[in-house]
Parts: structure tokens; sequence; C-alpha cells
């Protein structure tokens, strides 16, 4: 996994008791623990992390891909422009393009030389 310089890392957060042979329906996700003798609540030790406000990143770090550029969302040629503006953005085209626009979107933005995300595959 590559990691930029200055984005920091965190624990997984889990429910506890995940492993446990009896809690194999409980799914691999955070919630907020409210029992009155929850040790997560309490924070004991052994028990695993909870989110904290210590673990956000830097502002300029954050929302950052892993390979340290920017997702704009586009739906337009003027929003594939904006992202050519900025060096390090890539496009994601949106989720309700057609399929011709999408298409047209795509070949701007090769000739441009603008990366998509989420480009049409052949």
């Amino acid at each position: 996994m590559m990691i930029m310089a200055g984005k920091k890392t965190h624990p997984r957060f889990k429910v506890p008791n995940f492993g446990a042979k009896h809690m194999k329906r409980v799914p691999e996700r955070w919630r907020k623990q409210r029992g009155v003798d929850n040790k997560l609540r309490i924070d004991r030790k052994g028990y695993g992390a909870t989110p904290k406000i210590g673990y956000k990143n830097a502002a300029g770090f954050r929302f950052a891909r892993k390979d340290g550029t920017f997702e704009i969302l586009v739906h337009n040629e003027a929003e594939l422009m904006a992202v050519q503006s900025g060096k390090n953005r890539v496009a994601v085209f949106a989720h309700g393009l057609s399929a011709r626009k999408r298409a047209l979107l795509q070949k701007m933005a090769d000739s441009k030389g603008i990366k998509v995300v989420n480009k049409l595959r052949k």
C-alpha cells in the first residue's frame, strides 16, 4: 500500500467481539458503542481503537487518493476543462452521464491528457 508523505494511518475501527465464533453475523464496520458496561466505550486497554479527532489528516492531504491526486466530479465539458487546469487532479465521470456523453468526454480527456478514473471499458 502506497501512502503519501504526510498522510496519517489509523487502526481499523471495528465492532467488539467481531472475530468471536458466536458473532459471525456481525459485519465488519464501525458502530458507536452505547452499552452501559461496554469496555470499548469506556476506553479500556486491549479492546481496540475508537475513532477520535486526532486521527484526522491535515487539510492539504484530506480526501486525497493513494497516488496523491484529488478527484473532481465531471458532468460536462466545462468541468472537464477545470480538471485540466489543476496539476494533481483526476476526473471522475458522474453516475448519471449517458454512454454517448461519457464517450465524448472521454475522447476530450484523452486528447487533453487528463486522467479519468472510471473511464469506459471497450
